[in-house]
């Protein structure tokens, strides 16, 4: 399969997320390097680890 892509200007003025999954990425735009952080403000005791959930495919 051949394709072509044409990327033109693109202009996003505001994003609204209202949440998130285990694991989750959002893009705009090309991306050629993908960081990676993680930020946690509930403190670490109250931290409750159960069963993941299965994902159906």
């Amino acid at each position: 399969m051949n394709y072509t892509v044409i990327n033109h200007d693109l202009t996003v003025c505001n994003i609204k997320i209202t949440g998130v999954s285990v694991s989750s990425v959002f893009l705009v735009g090309d991306t050629n390097t993908i960081s990676m952080a993680s930020a946690f403000d509930t403190p670490p005791e109250s931290l409750i680890i159960g069963p993941t959930v299965q994902i159906e495919q």
